[in-house]
């Protein structure tokens, strides 16, 4: 009896040593804990975990219990937190007003500011421009024999031409585009009218994000617009007070430190879309986005990966990251790059893994994105099959979720993926549409791609062809860019420049900001994306950019 207790205790010891080295999770084990972690991040209480939110506060709060529990080590800048600013909508103060020849008018009631409005007051005469449209290619100058423009206030009928066909001729003339055309014609201020019955008006709506100009924008309704309908110049007063709202989101930083010479990063976004802020692809009345795909998947996945590596042998150090505002624009990576806790000279490769449980029962595909960063990738990962899944890669580093700022930064860098589908950024991604066992296989497969990468040192870099990215935006022409998403300023500032690029060919550098394209201003995104929508392949012209207090002029062939 003694003897075989002493043979149990002997075994139980072995196995314990063994175990310390690293988690043991059976496929049944790790599927309940997939499960629990899904379930609770995914849940109404946590609000749909948009960034700056209670809810972003609950599940980091979940995030943070179970890396003390796993025994990681806080690596954030306040114990395993790092906070990162952002600004989101705004308020109006005082200063935001309108008088028409002395007669005062009330915010909301008569008039608001548009969200490319400025802060300033200003005093001057007004000037009808019609729809503020300069086009001569479609034989439409607004601006024709208008004379003394400088200083005045523009008066601007909100529809075009086209009534309000989106996709008419004048489709690409919004307003931002005309407030900037305004500008260069030296208007001090822009006041938006709608005398289109059939067109709705313009929203006032900045609890987005929004790009300002420096002068006033507003819209006038009522009897405001009613008064400056008419052709008579009026003596105006427009005022807009903007004050931005300043949030702050938290990304989640746990260390596994075993001494080694190189770090792996390994990532997940937590948060998602709350009650339906900008991204949702849904239509009806506010609703909670729980985003159990988009990505609580992930997350589970990244506290489960933490466990398995918690061993005491490993020949890596292993950062676990849960980012923050990655749907809002990379936000907490574009963040942690620019800021980071760790040496990031001395990180090996990242691993990213953007919504991993809905895998297709039918057609098992998982798709490895920025396979082309570095050749390693290639020598452990199989395409025929792993796990009994079919596996397509994508060799761009670039990509619409948190490897890209890795890959920028000269990292290598990879995204797991278990593909689309019709819940995306919809109240209706919930947690009973997890395929867990097709989520147990991917993270079986992403802990073998460490395993063997484990003794292989540190693997190096490659710069990819970024156009090959199949979720990249399609233009008949390409910069060769990847913008910096998380900019707030005007213009679109160049995070990373591709080799052999037109951008490259022309000089451009990473941190310079475009601000014009040919006769195209850029202030934002937007405007850039439709600057690049006017040319072809083979079309020479000009590129302004910032770059630190200098503007300088290049010229670009597509």
């Amino acid at each position: 009896m003694l003897q075989r207790v002493s043979i149990i205790f002997l075994v139980a010891f072995l196995f314990s040593c063994a175990t310390t080295k690293q988690t043991i999770l059976t496929d049944n084990d790790l599927k309940a804990n997939l499960k629990k972690h899904i379930s609770i991040l995914a849940s109404d209480e946590y609000m749909g975990r948009e960034t700056g939110t209670k809810g972003e506060e609950l599940a980091m709060n979940y995030i943070i219990s179970q890396f003390k529990e796993i025994g990681l080590k806080p690596k954030g800048e306040k114990k395993f937190v790092q906070e990162f600013p952002f600004s989101e909508g705004a308020t109006f103060g005082p200063g935001t007003q309108l008088y028409v020849n002395d007669k005062s008018f009330k915010l909301y009631e008569d008039f608001y500011p548009l969200q490319h409005s400025g802060s300033a007051v200003v005093t001057g005469y007004t000037v009808k421009a019609g729809y503020g449209i300069y086009a001569p290619k479609l034989n439409q100058d607004d601006y024709a024999n208008k004379l003394n423009l400088a200083k005045k206030i523009f008066v601007l009928e909100a529809s075009t031409p086209d009534g309000n066909d989106p996709h008419g001729k004048y489709g690409d003339y919004d307003l931002k585009q005309r407030v900037e055309v305004a500008k260069s014609k030296g208007a001090s201020a822009v006041i938006f009218i709608n005398s289109d019955t059939t067109m709705e008006n313009p929203k006032a709506d900045f609890m987005h994000k929004y790009s300002s100009s420096t002068i006033p924008v507003i819209f006038a309704k009522g009897e405001a617009a009613r008064m400056l309908k008419n052709d008579i110049i009026l003596n105006c007063t427009v005022g807009a007070e903007i004050n931005k709202i300043e949030k702050t989101g938290h990304n989640i930083i746990g260390f596994i430190d075993n001494k080694a010479a190189n770090t792996i990063v390994i990532g997940a976004h937590y948060d998602h879309l709350g009650m339906g802020s900008e991204g949702s692809l849904y239509r009806g009345e506010p609703a909670v986005h729980n985003g159990a795909d988009d990505n609580a998947s992930g997350t589970a996945a990244l506290i489960e990966l933490a466990r398995m590596l918690s061993g005491k042998d490993q020949k890596n150090n292993y950062l676990m990251m849960a980012f923050s505002g990655e749907e809002k624009g990379l936000l907490g990576s574009n963040y942690f790059i620019k800021h980071p806790t760790v040496n990031l000279r001395k990180v090996n490769y990242m691993i990213n893994m953007d919504m991993l449980g809905r895998l297709k029962p039918d057609e098992p595909i998982l798709l490895i994105n920025g396979t082309g960063t570095s050749s390693a990738w290639h020598t452990v990962i199989d395409t025929a099959g792993m796990m009994g899944l079919r596996i397509k890669v994508t060799e761009s580093g670039v990509g619409p979720s948190d490897q890209t700022s890795f890959y920028l930064d000269s990292i290598p860098a990879i995204h797991f993926f278990s593909g689309t589908h019709s819940d995306y950024h919809k109240p209706s991604d919930d947690e009973p549409l997890i395929n867990y066992d097709g989520e147990v296989k991917i993270v079986r497969i992403i802990k073998s791609v460490v395993d063997k990468l484990n003794d292989k040192g540190k693997i190096n870099y490659i710069k990819t062809k970024d156009d090959s990215n199949e979720d990249a935006p399609r233009f008949k022409v390409t910069l060769g860019v990847v913008p910096d998403y998380a900019f707030e300023g005007e213009g679109m500032r160049i995070d990373g420049v591709s080799d052999g690029r037109p951008a490259a060919k022309a000089g451009l550098l990473k941190g310079d900001i475009v601000i014009q394209l040919g006769e195209h201003k850029v202030t934002d995104m937007m405007t850039y994306m439709k600057a690049l929508g006017k040319f072809t392949k083979g079309d020479t012209t000009k590129v302004k950019v910032k770059r630190g207090k200098e503007e300088l002029e290049k010229d670009i062939t597509f």
